[in-house]
Order: structure tokens, then C-alpha cells, then sequence
């Protein structure tokens, strides 16, 4: 009984513990406040509650200890299922997991060397020996537990058992304390970090060879004065281990496809942002993003943009595959995050975006967004505007492409073609004089009634479809063709990776998407980003990036450009490689000009169109897009009757002001004789279309 009676105190006091829950990323033991148990098991350890849900960030700020950088690996792990205890303790566990540092607990110091006589050899938990990491153990006898509780499943106690990392004399074994440490890789963490394994892997799977990966590493060493962390220890064994991963690693986990995703996400839970497996009433959604994809967005999509680029592979792939990207300084588009699912992405896109946001404003709060790309009408803007308070455009690359691919491959009249393109894009933005789509598209199937090929085309393709474009052109501003390059590149190089005819068996599963999307394909962004921030193996860059039409076009000189300001039909460009072979554009500026260019005969944005479009904003000569157009009547639209949408309403009035003040601007510039009048077909749009749609960064 009064066992009993002294043991009850300690119970409560343990459920009446506040639970701790630092604000920052990742926090170690210095981030809580810990109570020290009297009598019982724990007597004289160390305790605290905090969410079971952030143990393993609690377990990466232990690792990355300045003093005594560690690995904290399981030693021990039980598990029981609910129900099974009648009377559980207050203490009593779901989940018992023991963390030990990976410096111990056993002691080969002296054995290395030859002096010792054997007696500390085997290990105190018993566990035997532990080949390959007998170099590594020097008696740390630092190691917590974890228990997720039985009667608070939500909550995890933590007991630090021994908080220093020091043997069993209580002297320092490793880390900058340890004096016998210093100059040698027990002076650092035991292992090589995930960045650095990751830059290794990826290295390996473009292809470097071990020696070159291993000359390169010397050489970054050296740059920056010698080793200084871990990684600077980088041996061959290391790449050779990492190079056996890939050898042995294989897409089928198991011979059913939806058992290998599971396994696969079970194994590679750090890359799975997402998941929700398939039932009767919710579909398969898969969200992967590595913490390179992360980074890469906190990095440039940070007062930049992002966009989605939906639906690949509806036709080949089992499920499609969706991206979300951001733009770098090079104008490429870098693929952030992954989305597989077996139903349409926009409509379930509700289920993580908001996550995603969260996370990124977790790591940075600062972080925010210029605009949205969507490429789709039919997504779930509220939830997307909701999440990311920022602009939400509109995205007509795939429909261009998929018109101007089938216009070529149907009509053979080059001067039929431009106007049959011409004609569409009126469709697309409903801006002839009738107000009501269904005119244009009538009009248009009777004046090229002839032309049957395409019309059986689009009457089944994107007849159904055609009004939803039109109100969704209406309701959001388009954006500029710029971006459209860059989206279209990545769609080229996804396609060129994947539907490779030596793959077309492997299109039915799931896995090997997943396993061709986080391994070989990575690698290649992974791999450009690197060379391009430090100069390393630019001649191991793929050259889609460096044909990227967006890019080229920063680099043709404006004297290139021949464009009559009487005759806004068409322009020419002189070409770059051939001094003496001029292009020739139609309906310059408009996001559907069309050039005669070998790369946009093949249905793509060719930097001559991007270029032309460039001018056209800068010089204020060419008629507006009609995406500014159409988006100048929706701006009027909402100053005549306000929405309740307060970000909305501030956007419409903050460019509303902008267009006033330079129009105000221009006409003192006219009063005084600076400025030259414009024909009267552009003056009323030039500042609309420059304040409205300016160069992108």
C-alpha cells in the first residue's frame, strides 16, 4: 500500500506535465524545459511532453549538436496495439523507441589500436558486433527514450537517460571537446549528411564516375581551406556503398503495382509530402517533394512565380502526372513538387495545398508569392487564392500548342493556317464584336468548312470544353508568352525521359514513375542548378536547358527586330546563327503570333515569337495582347461594381491608380513637346498593356 501511495505523486505529476511545442523547424533539448523524476524507474532523469508528431525533429536538433555533432540511431524499438492493457500505468506506452548516439555504446578505441586486451569489446545492450562501424565507437554513453503515450496517444514523453556524450570515466569522447578527437571524422557527426549524399547520388545517376566524383570532391575540399565538417571525409567507400544503393535498387518493391507504391512510401516517407491511397470514395493522390525541391521553392519562388502544369501522360500513364513549378534566373522551369493522381488534380487540390503553403511559410514567413499559374479553368482558384494570397493567371500553353501542332499537321496552306490560328484566338477570348462565343465558333466552322481534317478535330477535342475556356478567360488575366517557353521545355523533357518506346511496358505502373521521377529525372535538375551556381561540369549539362526559347530571346538585340509601325500584321526578326535569313512572325504580340521558324513549325514557342512580344510591351507600338483586352474589361467591370473578394478589389484598384497616374504622366509629356503622338489605334491601350502585363523577372 505504501509502495502504491508513493508512486501515485510521480504518475500525476508526469499527466500533469505542460506540452512542449518549440516554434522553430527542428530544437533539441535546449529548446525545452526539462523536470528531473524522483524515485522509480526514471529516477533522476530527465523529462518532458511534447507532440508525438514532432519527435523526429526533436531527434534531428540532438544530431546537429555544435559541441558533439551526432547520429542518433534506434537501439530498440516495442510496439502494442490498443485495447491490449486493462490497466495501463500513467506511463504506460504504444510506442517505446530507445535513441542511442552512434558513437556508442561500445568503446573500439583501445582494440584499434592493438593495446587493449579485448574485455571492452563486446556490447553493453548485448546486440553483438557491428561490422562496419567498429571505427566509429568510442564508449558515448548519451541516449534517450521516447514513449508515445497509451492513455494520450498523441503526446510523446521523452526521458533523457544520460544528456552528455561522454564514456563511462565522464570524460568527452568525441566532438571538439574530446582532445583525441581533433583532426580525425570523430571530431564531426559519424555520418556524411543527406545533402551531401544526395549531390553524391545524384552525381552518380547523370553518369560522373566515381574517380571524377572523388577528384571533385578534393577539389572543393581544398577550396575552402581543408576539411572542416564531415562531409570533407568523403572516401571511396562512401560512393561505392552509394553506387551498390543504386545497382540494387529496383521500382518493383512487388510484383502488384499498388503494394510496391505502399512499400514505397513507407521506405521514402521524407520525399512524401502527400498521401492518400485509393478507396471506394476518395482517389489516389500521391504528393512527393524532396527537401532539394523544397529548398528550390522557398528559393525562387519566393516574389516570383509558380505554375502548374497538369495533367501529362492522361493517355500512356496509369495515372497522370501533374507538377507544380517555379522559374529560376535562367528562366527554366524547375519542377518543385510531383502530383499523381488518379483523378483530376484540380478538384481534390483542396486536400494539400494549403499544407503546402503552410510548410513553406514555416520555413520562411517571409515568403511570398508574385502569382499563380494555373493551367486549367476549372481548378479551385478560392482555395489556391486562399492559401497563397497572391495573383491567380490563367495559362494557355497546352491549348496553343495542341491548335497550332494539329493546325500544321492538318492544313497544309501556311497562309490558311495563319489565319485559321488567328480566328481561334478570337474564339479563345471572345473578341469580335459579338459578345457571345457561340457566333465566333459558328462563323469560324462555316468560313473554313473546307479544312475537315481539323474541323472533325475540333469539334471532338474542344468543342465540349470551348465555353468553360471562354468564361475562364473572362474571370482571370492570361499570362504573357514568356513563361510559356519555359513550361513548354519542361513538358519536352518530361516527355523526351519518359515515353521512350523501351519503356512502354513499365507506363501501367505507378511505381516506376515514381522511381523515374525521384532518381534519374531529379538528378538532371539537380545536376543544372549545381553547374550553374558553381561552374562544375558545365559539359554534363542536358542542352534542353540552354535551347530554352525564353532564355534565347534576352539575348537578340532589339536592332534584330524589324517591325513596320504602319503595318502591324506581321514582323521579322533577322535569325542569330544566319545573318542573312530573316523570320518572319504574324500577329506580333499577341500570345498567338506564329513564326516560320524550323522550331515553331514544330508546333513549339520559338524565342523569335517571346522576343517580338518583348518589344511590342517595351516600345508600346503593337496592339495590346487580348489578354490585356479582355482583362481591361474585367478591370472595369470590378471598379463599376466591387467584389466582396477584399484582395481582389485591392489588385483591381491598385492598377486602376497606376493606369491613371501614367496616363496623367503622358499627358504632361505631350503638353510640353516631349512626346510624339502615337496612332490613334494604340493610344488607348499602351499603358494598359505595360502596366498591366510588365516583363517578367
Amino acid at each position: 500500500m505504501k509502495s502504491h501511495e508513493s508512486k501515485m505523486p510521480r504518475m500525476e505529476d508526469i499527466l500533469n506535465l505542460p506540452v512542449q511545442d518549440p516554434p522553430c523547424v527542428e530544437f533539441s533539448a535546449a529548446n525545452l524545459k526539462w523536470v528531473k523524476v524522483e524515485g522509480g524507474r526514471q529516477g533522476g532523469d530527465d523529462i518532458a511532453l511534447i507532440p508525438f508528431a514532432r519527435v523526429e525533429e526533436f531527434v534531428k536538433g540532438e544530431s546537429s549538436n555544435a559541441e558533439c555533432p551526432a547520429s542518433f540511431r534506434i537501439e530498440s524499438r516495442r510496439k502494442r496495439s490498443e485495447g491490449s492493457i486493462s490497466k495501463p500505468r500513467v506511463d504506460g506506452y504504444l510506442e517505446y523507441t530507445l535513441y542511442w548516439c552512434s558513437y556508442g555504446p561500445e568503446d573500439y578505441r583501445d582494440s584499434e589500436s592493438g593495446n587493449g586486451d579485448g574485455s571492452n569489446v563486446k556490447p553493453a545492450t548485448g546486440k553483438g558486433s557491428r561490422p562496419g562501424r567498429r571505427h566509429m565507437m568510442r564508449g558515448c554513453l548519451c541516449h534517450f527514450t521516447v514513449k508515445r503515450l497509451y492513455t494520450r496517444p498523441l503526446l510523446a514523453l521523452i526521458i533523457y537517460n544520460q544528456r552528455k556524450h561522454v564514456d563511462k570515466t565522464g570524460a568527452p569522447c568525441h566532438g571538439i571537446l574530446d582532445r583525441d578527437a581533433v583532426g580525425t571524422r570523430a571530431m564531426y557527426a559519424p555520418r556524411i549528411s543527406e545533402d551531401l549524399r544526395q549531390k553524391v547520388m545524384s552525381m552518380l545517376y547523370v553518369g560522373i564516375s566515381l574517380d571524377n566524383i572523388i577528384q571533385h570532391h578534393i577539389e572543393v575540399v581544398q577550396g575552402h581551406g581543408g576539411p572542416h565538417n564531415r562531409d570533407d571525409f568523403l572516401t571511396r567507400n562512401d560512393v561505392r556503398n552509394m553506387e551498390r544503393v543504386i545497382r540494387n535498387s529496383s521500382h518493383e518493391l512487388h510484383v502488384d503495382d499498388e503494394c510496391s507504391v505502399k512499400m514505397w512510401v513507407q521506405r521514402h516517407h521524407k520525399h512524401v509530402f502527400f498521401f492518400q491511397d485509393y478507396s471506394v470514395s476518395e482517389p489516389f493522390i500521391l504528393v512527393i517533394q524532396t527537401d532539394w525541391q523544397l529548398q528550390q521553392m522557398l528559393h525562387y519562388g519566393n516574389n516570383g512565380l509558380m505554375s502548374f502544369h497538369s495533367t501529362f501522360g492522361s493517355k500512356k500513364l496509369k495515372y497522370p502526372l501533374s507538377t507544380l513549378l517555379v522559374f529560376d534566373s535562367s528562366h527554366n522551369a524547375i519542377p518543385v513538387a510531383w502530383i499523381i493522381t488518379s483523378s483530376f488534380v484540380g478538384q481534390f487540390v483542396h486536400k494539400w495545398i494549403g499544407l503546402l503553403a503552410e510548410r513553406i511559410r514555416t520555413k520562411d514567413p517571409r515568403w511570398r508569392l508574385s502569382a499563380f499559374l494555373v493551367d486549367n479553368p476549372s481548378f479551385d482558384i478560392s482555395t489556391i487564392r486562399e492559401n497563397f494570397q497572391c495573383r491567380i493567371l490563367l495559362c494557355v500553353w497546352h491549348v496553343r500548342r495542341a491548335w497550332i501542332k494539329n493546325l500544321l499537321k492538318k492544313c497544309y496552306n501556311v497562309e490558311v493556317q495563319q489565319e485559321m490560328f488567328k480566328q481561334l484566338s478570337w474564339i479563345l477570348y471572345s473578341s469580335r464584336s459579338s459578345p457571345n462565343s457561340v457566333d465566333t465558333i459558328e462563323e469560324f466552322m462555316q468560313v473554313f468548312v473546307d479544312q475537315c481534317a481539323f474541323m472533325d478535330y475540333f469539334k471532338s477535342q474542344w468543342l465540349p470544353h470551348i465555353e468553360l475556356w471562354v468564361t475562364g478567360i473572362r474571370s482571370l488575366p492570361v499570362t504573357t508568352p514568356e513563361p510559356l517557353a519555359a513550361i513548354e521545355t519542361y513538358h519536352l523533357r518530361l516527355k523526351s525521359k519518359l515515353f521512350h518506346e523501351q519503356n512502354v511496358n513499365f507506363w501501367p505502373r505507378v511505381d516506376w514513375l515514381i522511381h523515374t521521377l525521384t532518381t534519374e529525372f531529379h538528378s538532371l535538375y539537380w545536376l543544372d542548378q549545381y553547374s550553374m551556381e558553381t561552374g562544375y561540369f558545365e559539359n554534363l549539362r542536358d542542352d534542353s536547358f540552354s535551347t530554352n526559347a525564353w532564355s534565347q530571346a534576352l539575348h537578340i538585340p532589339d536592332v534584330n527586330v524589324m517591325l513596320d509601325e504602319q503595318n502591324l500584321q506581321l514582323a521579322k526578326i533577322i535569325s542569330q546563327a544566319d545573318r542573312t535569313l530573316a523570320y518572319t512572325i504574324w500577329n506580333p504580340g499577341s500570345e498567338f503570333s506564329l513564326c516560320d521558324c524550323p522550331w515553331s513549325r514544330l508546333g513549339n514557342v520559338c524565342e523569335h515569337v517571346i522576343k517580338l512580344a518583348m518589344v511590342c510591351k517595351s516600345r508600346q507600338v503593337a496592339r495590346p495582347l487580348l489578354a490585356a483586352q479582355v482583362y481591361r474589361q474585367a478591370l472595369l467591370s470590378l471598379l463599376q461594381n466591387p467584389p466582396d473578394d477584399p484582395l481582389v478589389l485591392e489588385y483591381a484598384i491598385v492598377h486602376a491608380t497606376r493606369l491613371q497616374q501614367d496616363i496623367k504622366g503622358l499627358e504632361e509629356l505631350s503638353n510640353s513637346g516631349l512626346l510624339q503622338p502615337l496612332p490613334l489605334e494604340v493610344n488607348p491601350h499602351m499603358a494598359l498593356n505595360h502596366q498591366l502585363f510588365p516583363r517578367l523577372p
